[in-house]
Order: structure tokens, then sequence, then C-alpha cells
């Protein structure tokens, strides 16, 4: 693989990466409440389901990611998903003290698992690699092997593993100077980012089925 295909794609994967999203927003609300492990483990869990996306597209199934209804089921969980996730982050903000460190029992408790779920079933993980992705591995088809194209697609994970990395890392040494309150001030506003990306994901679905 040439260097530049190996730099653009690295690209690619800060581009999927980098943008503020829900994954993104997670992976700060757990970082700051609970540390750089569970920052990474949030990020690494979204890169699984990157990784499995990309596998989809790269054995030729990209088709079944464009079937209506299976998208309105991916944003219905998608959104149902993030309410649940944004209304327990702002649920501990106002019962649970700055000075408390334990957290409550909930479903998404496991860092890895809560990554994997919003990546998979964001629409806007869906929309990056059926679009951009996958126009970048068909043009690619005539000119480079299978071989190659796999290579690709772990240079683009990669990215992705740097902004994970990059962003861990800054939040860990980030959180040694800031108080506990400006913390869980960030963790509520994380929170309510959260419930407006599941009202997004939700209204996505329902215009899906009506059109």
């Amino acid at each position: 693989m040439e260097k530049y295909t190996l730099l653009q794609n690295i690209l690619l994967g800060l581009s999927l990466a980098a943008p503020i999203g829900p994954v993104n927003v997670e992976i700060i609300r757990r970082g700051l409440n609970a540390g750089l492990r569970q920052a990474l483990l949030t990020g690494f869990g979204a890169m699984s389901a990157d990784a499995t996306y990309l596998t989809l597209i790269f054995f030729g199934l990209i088709s079944f990611l464009n079937i209506p209804e299976i998208k309105i089921i991916l944003g219905v969980a998608g959104g149902v998903i993030l309410l649940y996730l944004g209304l327990t982050g702002v649920k501990e903000y106002l019962q649970k003290s700055p000075a408390a460190s334990k957290e409550p029992r909930r479903l998404f408790k496991n860092p890895y698992a809560a990554g994997y779920a919003l990546a998979f079933f964001s629409p806007m993980t869906i929309v990056w690699w059926t679009g951009v992705f996958g126009a970048t591995l068909a043009a690619q088809t005539n000119t480079v092997s299978n071989v190659n194209a796999f290579l690709s697609c772990l240079s683009i994970l990669l990215g992705c593993f740097l902004w994970v990395l990059f962003i861990s890392t800054a939040l860990h040494w980030g959180k040694k100077i800031i108080n506990d309150k400006f913390v869980w001030l960030i963790s509520l506003i994380a929170g309510a980012c959260l419930i407006g990306f599941g009202i997004y994901f939700l209204l996505w679905a329902a215009g899906l089925m009506t059109t």
C-alpha cells in the first residue's frame, strides 16, 4: 500500500472518530468521571463497531445496510440507547454528590459495551461507512489487491485508534487540573447532549418511516 494511500486512510479514520458525536460525548463523560481506562474501553468498543461495519462492506454486504427497514431498526435502537445513557447521566448528576466515587448499577456500566452500542446503532456511523468508505473502497477495487484493500481497512481503524488514544490521554491529564464540581457539570452537559442525539436519531428513523 502506497504511503499516500496510507496517510489518506488514516486521515479518513480521524475524520470518522474526531467530530463531536455520541461516542465522543460518552468518552468524555466516562473519562472525566472514571478515568483513562473507562475512556479507552469506550473508544475501543466504538472501534469494534466500526470494524463490524467495515467487515460487512469489505465482503460486499453494503446493500444490507441500505435496506430501509434495517436503517429504521438501527435508528430506533440507537435513539433509545442514547436517551437511556443521557438520562442516566443527568440522573447521576442530580442524585450524586461530587465527592461520591462508586457508580450505581446500570445497563451499560461496561464501557466497552456502551461504546460498541453507541457506534453500531448510530446513523452517523452507517452513513459514513456506506457513503465515504464504501465509495473509497469501490474506487480502489480496480487498482489494488484484496490484501491491500484489507490493509486500507486496518489503516482507517488506525486513524480511529489514534483519536481515541489522544482524547483519552487528554482527559486523563485534564482531569488533574479541574475540580470535581466542574467534572460533574461537564457530565451533566454530556448527558443532555446524548439526550439530544437520541431525539435526533428517533426523528431520523421516524422520517424514514414516512418516506
